[in-house]
């Protein structure tokens, strides 16, 4: 599919959303439009891995049949439908019962069948607790079919879900059945959500441009960037992953089989089922990922409260965007937990370096971690300038990268990237201020590709100086400055002024004096001879 096509596709999709939603709040229809794609997708790879594997056995149902064709082959094979059943976890992971298939689904939204409903409530219930080997519970919690947002009665809401169904299914039908399309404009549905969410975009969504700044990063190798990308990334994880985008653009840039296993966190609910969905939606089969929904700050995630060492998850690559100056309870207990015990604890204010300590702990020697926070970590004192001074006397703060303002939905205000490494190669740090590159836009600010070009060859290659743009800075000039990494001190963006030719700048003056002399002089003369006083 070309990008003029999916961006069609997302609109058709996008205007079907706006179009029928009427008065429901976006987010809450969000959550039954990209439910709906979900079903879709999963249906159209279970339906064509199953044409293939039964092969000459398939059903070829008569033009006018609707019933779909595994429906067909369910009923005249009973007893072969565990093996074939069985197969078919082996090779896909998963399976659907045809009565939940969306275009079993579909071919009831398109009668007004009066127990769209009810089938639809049991083919969720299915997918999460029948179809996968690790069972998804709860991927469909949020979406409740029986809520008055979508009717007062029984029937309101059947006949719009029928209604809604209909118009998805053939919004879709114009172009290309491509399963990957929908992954596609899964996330572009997502962005538009987002916008319109404002601040509460920031809960789930990354713009997919820095997205691609940490990702290309991160799948670098570490200790010699020049030398390209990894081969392989053994774990990834992103503790605050929201929709998943992040961790899906780190494995675009890897290929499918370039990480060992994907590793997310999730504290939203809603966030959280968007990200298994996101998931799935793009190929990544359920042995491939873990997403866990729980508080990263207080780690209620059993897989990493390893405190054995030797034991404990280790990542190549750490990716994180997570709330900003989120306030939080530090206590006495957390004070001593493994994450923070060497650091000391973030204020209770901003949770920033809580964030930062908790990702960086899972950093494999050999990884990378790139992390979006706000300026402020740069340069506030207290507590965060004791961590700040550690993690620079340490040697792990390899890169600080300055974004522009107006680039996120939840927030104006320009933020800045960090990149750490538990073994750094250069006893310095780079600073890149790319607050300048970008392309005003009417909500946000854009980041186009030559940009982020800019960035990753920059970092990259590791100049010594670009003039207004980057810069290498001992450790010993960052210590004068009592580890302030506020970028400005480092790298300005302000062009300098002109200098100033003193001596023909009074040259100048006192010629024009003379001028201003001589012009009076000659004035008063014409007064003179009008016998008028002279001025």
């Amino acid at each position: 599919m070309t990008k003029d096509q999916l961006s069609q596709l997302g609109k058709t999709l996008w205007a079907i959303a706006d179009g029928l939603r009427g008065a429901m709040n976006a987010d809450d229809f969000r959550d039954y439009m990209l439910s709906f794609l979900f079903l879709r997708y999963l249906s159209d790879n279970f339906e064509a891995a199953a044409r293939k594997e039964l092969g000459k056995d398939y059903p070829r149902l008569e033009d006018g049949d609707r019933r779909p064709p595994l429906a067909v082959w369910y009923a005249e094979n009973a007893g072969d439908v565990p093996a074939f059943e069985k197969q078919m976890r082996r090779k896909m992971h998963y399976v659907i019962h045809p009565d939940y298939l969306w275009s079993s689904i579909y071919e009831r939204a398109r009668t007004q069948n009066d127990e769209l409903l009810r089938v639809l409530e049991k083919g969720f219930k299915h997918i999460e607790n029948e179809s996968f080997a690790s069972t998804f519970q709860g991927l469909f919690s949020e979406i409740n079919l029986n809520s008055e947002k979508l009717g007062r009665t029984p029937k309101a809401r059947n006949d719009k879900l029928c209604t809604i169904i209909t118009k998805i299914a053939e919004g879709i039908a114009q172009f290309s059945t491509d399963s990957d399309i929908l992954g596609d404009a899964y996330e572009y549905l997502i962005g538009q959500f987002a916008a319109g969410s404002g601040k509460k975009a920031g809960e789930f969504y990354t713009p997919q441009t820095v997205s691609t700044i940490l990702s290309r990063i991160v799948t670098l190798d570490s200790q010699d960037p020049t030398t390209g990308k990894k081969k392989k990334l053994n774990n990834v994880l992103d503790f605050a992953c929201g929709s998943g985008s992040l961790l899906l653009n780190v494995r675009n840039q890897m290929g499918p089989h370039g990480i060992g296993k994907i590793y997310g966190q999730e504290k939203n609910i809603t966030t959280y089922n968007l990200a298994r969905m996101n998931m799935l939606l793009h190929g990544v089969k359920d042995s491939e990922f873990e997403i866990h929904h729980g508080d990263s700050l207080t780690n209620d995630w059993e897989l990493l409260n390893e405190m054995n060492p030797a034991k404990k998850l280790q990542c190549d690559a750490v990716v994180a965007n997570p709330p900003f100056s989120y306030r939080w309870q530090p206590n006495e207990a957390l004070g001593e937990d493994f994450r923070f015990k060497n650091y000391g604890l973030a204020p209770k204010s901003a949770a920033d370096f809580a964030f930062l300590l908790h990702g960086f702990h899972f950093l494999s020697d050999e990884g990378t971690m790139a992390i979006i926070l706000p300026h402020g970590v740069l340069f506030r004192s207290g507590v965060e300038s004791r961590i700040r001074t550690k993690l620079l006397k340490d040697g792990h703060i390899d890169t600080v990268i300055g974004l522009p303002a107006n680039l996120f939905f939840s927030t104006g205000i320009p933020v800045c990237i960090l990149i750490l490494k538990k073994c750094k190669k250069w006893n310095d740090v780079l600073f890149i201020n790319a607050a300048e590159l970008y392309e005003k836009g009417k909500r946000q600010n854009k980041l186009l590709p030559e940009h982020i070009d800019k960035v990753i060859d920059t970092y990259q290659h590791r100049p010594e100086s670009v003039e207004r743009y980057a810069r290498r800075v001992s450790m010993e000039e960052i210590e004068k400055n009592d580890y302030n990494l506020n970028i400005s001190r480092y790298v300005t963006t302000v062009e300098p002024e002109p200098e100033i030719d003193l001596a023909a700048v009074h040259t100048q003056l006192t010629d024009i004096e003379k001028r201003i002399r001589e012009a009076s002089d000659k004035h008063n003369q014409y007064l003179k001879e009008l016998n008028l006083p002279p001025v």
